[in-house]
């Protein structure tokens, strides 16, 4: 992955871009994370990709690398219930504007993975599938994985029987028919549960919230 694109894309008069990306839009348990990372200009980051198509190994040797090596950076998230109050895009954007408000640089543009970038406490600039083509916004979809994933295995720990850290959170066969035997717990997103476990009442929700 070289800068071409990511230079082309800034302005003349723009030093400093920060890329953006989330991570656990899918899920059925979890909050959704986003990273910012703003990285040197020409900063070579070996293997810095997607992080779907990166292993656990990979990712977790390029976080600790992308952290040293950039200008700043910060992860945010945003809770079940609010997405569940807002829904997953608006949590998404939600997510990454914390995430940029956290950072102790301030950036002049954000690059965002994606088709959407709204909300957004700075001038912003969506692209898709950005997180294959941009430094920035790759090396931001990494940390946001990673820190999602070890996000998980605390879950894991705390709620046992649906075995967050394999599963991550997603609807795989094993989780779905674990949500229909045990039901749901406070990490899961009462919203994307309804196909599977049909409207959960007000009484039950309350419960699990208590």
């Amino acid at each position: 992955m070289d800068w071409s694109l990511q230079l082309s894309l800034t302005p003349n008069d723009c030093n400093i871009v920060c890329g953006l990306d989330e991570a656990g839009r899918g899920p059925l348990a979890g909050p959704v994370f986003a990273a910012a990372v703003i990285l040197p200009e020409g900063c070579v980051i070996e293997g810095l990709n997607d992080s779907k198509k990166l292993s656990e190994k990979r990712r977790n040797a390029l976080c600790r690398e992308i952290k040293d090596k950039a200008i700043d950076w910060a992860i945010a998230h945003a809770e079940p219930y609010e997405i569940d109050k807002i829904n997953i895009l608006n949590a998404s954007m939600l997510a990454m504007k914390r995430a940029v408000l956290l950072l102790k640089v301030r950036p002049e543009l954000l690059l965002v993975d994606g088709n959407v970038a709204r909300d957004l406490p700075l001038p912003s600039l969506a692209v898709v599938k950005g997180d294959g083509k941009l430094p920035s916004v790759a090396a931001a979809s990494i940390l946001a994985k990673v820190a999602r994933d070890e996000f998980c295995l605390d879950m894991d720990g705390l709620y046992p029987q649906y075995q967050f850290a394999k599963n991550k959170g997603y609807p795989t066969k094993d989780h779905r028919d674990l949500l229909k035997k045990y039901g749901p717990c406070p990490a899961h997103r009462q919203s994307f549960l309804r196909k599977i476990l049909g409207e959960v009442n007000d009484s039950f929700q309350e419960s699990i919230w208590s």
